[in-house]
């Protein structure tokens, strides 16, 4: 198995799900449009400066998951796929994975990302295997706290090395696309990788490292 492993926000989207979501929120009136936009937006720029606390992010986050029942958060969710993440899709992001399909590789999402917002994601761009940050869940509702290790920077290595224990596969000839520098731990595990419209950090050490550089914008 020749795995080709993406992350999503900023890299197969023109935009970042995460933060989409909490401005839908918003939008929607389901959260306290002023605080919590504030919030959010404090929480994205942490993220692009490699300075966010995961789980006190994950605190936020997860809260309006807790906070309703499975019916109103699926409906938001259609309504969110078809408002934001739509828009987000990059053609050249489809072509890319069509590429690694025809090589016969095996397509995955790892994101920092909760799966309620990227599953269907991941399932309308074609992805079977995707490792998100896991909600915790308890008879059928959600709690607000977190399942497991968040895949997020290191995190991300290590949910991936546990995918790949449990199928017995390996990084042999792998590919990983991002593109932030909170993914250099998972992006130096990986013979192939790749620099997505790189944030200035990444693109530097992409550049120092000779990594591939690309852009899926345009």
């Amino acid at each position: 198995m020749t795995l080709a492993i993406f992350d999503l926000d900023n890299t197969l989207l023109a935009g970042d799900s995460d933060h989409a979501w909490g401005d839908f929120l918003v939008e929607e009136g389901i959260v306290d449009a002023e605080e919590y936009r504030k919030a959010n937006d404090q929480f994205y720029q942490q993220y692009l400066n490699g300075e966010l606390d995961i789980l006190h992010y994950l605190g936020f986050a997860l809260r309006p998951l807790a906070d309703h029942g499975m019916d109103d958060l699926l409906a938001w969710r259609e309504k969110f796929m078809a408002s934001k993440v739509q828009p987000m899709m990059l053609p050249k992001a489809t072509a890319l994975l069509e590429s690694h399909r025809e090589q016969g590789h095996t397509l995955m999402i790892i994101t920092a990302t909760n799966r309620f917002v990227t599953e269907p994601i991941a399932n309308e761009l074609g992805i079977e295997h995707l490792i998100a940050t896991e909600p915790e869940m308890v008879n059928g509702q959600y709690t607000g706290r977190v399942a497991g290790v968040p895949s997020f920077q290191d995190g991300k290595v290590i949910r991936l090395k546990e995918w790949l224990q449990a199928h017995g596969e390996d990084l042999t000839s792998a590919w990983f696309y991002s593109d932030s520098h909170n993914d250099v731990p998972l992006l130096q595990h990986v013979a192939n990788p790749v620099a997505v419209d790189p944030d200035p950090k990444l693109e530097a050490l992409a550049r120092e490292n000779g990594w591939q550089v690309l852009s899926l914008r345009g």
